[in-house]
């Protein structure tokens, strides 16, 4: 009769952008995922996460020795930050970062946007964004890419993979320095927090493609400028 039908897993996949575990079916998880199923967007998405990540080094290079000025006055303590997470596969490395907290309190737990552990030079760091530049070297290394969920720490992957259905099917490509979820969703610092976000991976899961990429890319750009 001319009239229009859409499920409501499709809705929320055109219209919201991410994919509710709520709708999800087993055949609704039949779909390819670029990096894995579509050898030349992975080889070409690899290519351009080098290229971008040497850039990015670029800038981290001279930034150095500025920043460990700053630690030095209000920010005593390592410049960098290590910490476990998990990537592609399960397979566990480490995250390389500024460090934005007092040296003894970065102890692995979630974190809030005014975290009162977080130093004036750090809070600076992730306003501007500046502390994620390091991880221009995980990118090189393979560990991470440009653009995928962000990658968790190994007890709260543990916890979250016996709670959420279906969460382990983000580590079947590279974490990311920036994402859909990321995007669309503001800071997660809980259980239900994570749920939601989950929502938006599995539709870049679904959707994953180059245009997509670059898609994300541009409005992390305008979302840093304009510190959103």
């Amino acid at each position: 009769r001319g009239v229009r039908i859409r499920t409501l897993s499709l809705f929320y996949d055109e219209w919201l952008g991410k994919l509710p575990l709520s709708e999800l079916e087993r055949v609704a998880l039949m779909f390819d995922i670029g990096e894995l199923h579509r050898q030349r967007y992975g080889r070409m998405k690899r290519v351009v996460d080098a290229m971008a990540a040497a850039v990015g080094l670029g800038v981290l290079i001279p930034l150095i020795p500025l920043l460990f000025a700053a630690n030095l006055v209000a920010n005593r303590g390592p410049l960098f930050f290590r910490q476990r997470r998990v990537g592609k596969g399960g397979r566990e490395f480490n995250i390389i970062k500024f460090r934005t907290m007092r040296p003894s309190s970065e102890s692995g737990s979630w974190t809030t946007d005014e975290d009162d552990r977080i130093t004036p030079v750090g809070r600076w760091l992730r306003r501007t964004h500046l502390d994620e530049l390091p991880q221009v070297i995980n990118i090189l290394r393979g560990e991470q890419a440009i653009v995928g969920p962000r990658p968790e720490q190994p007890q709260y992957v543990t916890m979250l993979t016996d709670k959420i259905p279906f969460y382990d099917l983000r580590h079947l490509i590279r974490p990311g320095l920036t994402g859909w979820a990321q995007l669309n969703y503001p800071y997660g610092a809980s259980e239900a927090d994570a749920l939601e976000k989950l929502q938006y991976e599995f539709y870049y899961l679904r959707h994953q493609s180059l245009v997509l990429d670059l898609r994300i890319i541009v409005r992390t750009i305008r979302a840093v400028i304009g510190r959103r």
